[in-house]
This record gives structure tokens, sequence and C-alpha cells, in this order.
């Protein structure tokens, strides 16, 4: 009599990162080793970024800017991070999950690589944020006297070129007031040439260009990263708006006013308007 055979057992699907990986509520915000930003510039500056970006395409529910915010980007290592300087995601919800601000953002749980990171270079980071390398080093995977040494974190160009393909990559320098901007193509970056005296470069997918400004942003006068549209006018933030608004309804009080002047008493007389009125 032959056996019945028992039913080969079925392999269970695996659960995709986003169900089994740490979320934004479980991993750190803040790094102990990086307790603050280094300066004041890397707080003004994201800020007018911030202020200034405007996507034609894109609603402000669907744009989603990080400053100084932890970017977890391994499903290998939960807890490695980049703290990008400033960097923008489109095409995802602005808050967490629809309703919550981040803490973090965490590649897995979103489903949204960056489209753009800007670093803003300071003393020692260079090679970290430009990917040269100091000196020649020991291959992580490799043994140390028959000892396997622990894994180090990429640095950032390689986070943001091999492992998340971040398509747009831009640096400067306030020190020497550079920007260098670098495009993904066929997997890796390569740099922009840009016009020395007046570096720009425009962004078709964004329909936004980001270049080199030179004025004054919270009365402090310097050369900043700053938006432009598409007529090569720089956007303006929310405060130069409002002041541009109220002079132009000052030119136009001032134009009505002339015009009320080249009438006649009794024009005026008409039209309610006593000649007092203005003086």
């Amino acid at each position: 009599m032959l056996q019945q055979r028992s039913p080969i057992p079925q392999t269970e699907t695996p659960l995709p990162p986003k169900q089994t990986l740490p979320t934004m509520y479980d991993l750190p915000s803040e790094d102990a080793e990086e307790p603050g930003l280094p300066d004041e510039f890397h707080s003004w500056q994201p800020q007018l970024l911030s202020r200034t970006l405007q996507l034609p395409d894109y609603p402000s529910d669907r744009i989603f800017v990080g400053s100084d915010l932890n970017l977890y980007y391994d499903v290998h290592h939960s807890l490695w991070h980049k703290r990008p300087d400033w960097f923008l995601v489109v095409d995802v919800s602005r808050l967490y999950e629809e309703t919550d601000l981040r803490s973090s953002y965490v590649v897995w749980q979103e489903g949204t690589n960056p489209f753009l990171v800007v670093e803003l270079l300071s003393p020692g980071t260079e090679k970290e944020d430009l990917g040269q390398f100091v000196e020649a080093e020991v291959d992580a995977t490799e043994e140390n006297n028959g000892q396997p040494t622990r894994e180090i974190p990429p640095r950032k160009w390689d986070v943001y070129e091999r492992i998340l393909r971040v398509p747009y990559y831009a640096v400067f320098s306030r020190y020497s007031d550079r920007l260098r901007i670098f495009k993904l193509d066929g997997g890796r970056y390569q740099e922009l040439i840009l016009d020395a005296d007046n570096p720009r470069f425009w962004i078709p997918e964004l329909k936004l260009g980001l270049g080199v400004w030179q004025g004054d942003f919270e009365g402090i006068n310097r050369r900043w990263l700053r938006w432009y549209d598409s007529v090569g006018n720089w956007v303006q933030t929310d405060a130069e708006f409002a002041i541009a608004q109220a002079e132009r309804e000052r030119q136009k009080r001032l134009e009505l006013a002339e015009k009320l002047k080249s009438l006649s008493l009794e024009q005026l007389t008409i039209l309610g308007i006593s000649p007092s009125d203005l003086e």
C-alpha cells in the first residue's frame, strides 16, 4: 500500500521592508556625534531655499523639504543615516503617512527617494560631500588580525549616487562662493559646467533653476543659493513679495493722485473729492 505523501510546505512570501524594519517613530531623530549646526549659514541658507521654492507642477501638499534631518537609506543597516543640509522630495505627502510632521525621512517607509540634495561645505567635510579619498583605507569587509572589522557606512557622495540615486546633487561653499552641481548619468554623477561669473542651472523636471544670488537675506548681505523662475527672475520670499506688493500699491496711489490733480474743480466735485484730499 502506497503511503500518502505529506504536502510540501509552501514558503511564505517575505514581508516588505516597510512592514518589517523600524518606522520613523522607532529611529533616532538626533545624532549624538553631530549635536548641532556648524554655523549660522547652515541655518539661514536652507531657509532661503525653502522659502523661495515654488514648483509649478507639484502642489504644496505633494512636496517635502528636509533640512538637517536624518535620512535613513539602507534596509540592511536600519540605523545608518545621513543628515543632508537640505533635500527635496517630490510627489510625496507633505506629512508622514498623511497625518504627522516628520522627525526623520525613512526611505523604506516613504517609498520615494530625494530628487535633489544640497550640501553646504564646512571645513573638513569636502571628502564626505564630494567623494574624494583622503588616504587609502582598509576595506570594511576585510579581516583585521583574524577578526572581522565593523562595517563602515559609506560617504554621503556614495549614498546619494549609488544607493539613493538622487538625480541632482548640489554642493555650495560659503568660503569660496562656489556652486557645483552634479547630475546622475548612467549611474554616476557627472559635474555640470556652470558660468563662473553667473553660476546658474535650470532643472527642467522642476521647471525651476538654482543659482548664486548676491543680496540681503535676514539682514545679511552675501552670496546665497536661490531659486529662479522660467524668465530668469529670482523667486521672492513671502516677505519680499509683501514688500513689493505694498510698493506697487503705493505707486498706484501716486499715479491716481497725479491724474486727479489734472482734473478741474468741477470734475473733482462730481467725483466727491475735495482738493485738500490731494495734498
